[in-house]
């Protein structure tokens, strides 16, 4: 595994108490290991844990990588839900 943004974001998730489920943290951490949620590769090593992990990494990627659109969202509109969740799972001021 190399290091980038998805160990990047989850370790400083972690860090700071985070209250998103493991799971979520998960699709986090792995949504750019496509070879193996993608390519099949790996499995040989996965426990039942794993596999289970890997249905959610890739349910998670439904919404990720070339899903973006080409109209720019409302940030004002879209600021109040988003900061709600923020609240919620990443409370206070982030160490970084």
């Amino acid at each position: 595994m190399s290091w980038g943004h998805d160990e990047y974001l989850y370790r400083v998730l972690v860090h700071n108490k985070t209250t998103i489920p493991k799971v979520g943290l998960n699709m986090i951490r792995f949504h750019s290991f496509y070879p193996w949620h993608s390519g099949g590769d790996y499995d040989y090593l996965c426990n039942e844990d794993d596999l289970e992990m890997k249905k959610w990494v890739l349910e998670f990627n439904k919404f990720d990588l070339y899903t973006k659109g080409g109209v720019i969202p409302d940030v004002k509109e879209l600021k109040p839900y988003y900061q709600s969740l923020i609240d919620k799972y990443i409370p206070g001021l982030l160490k970084w």
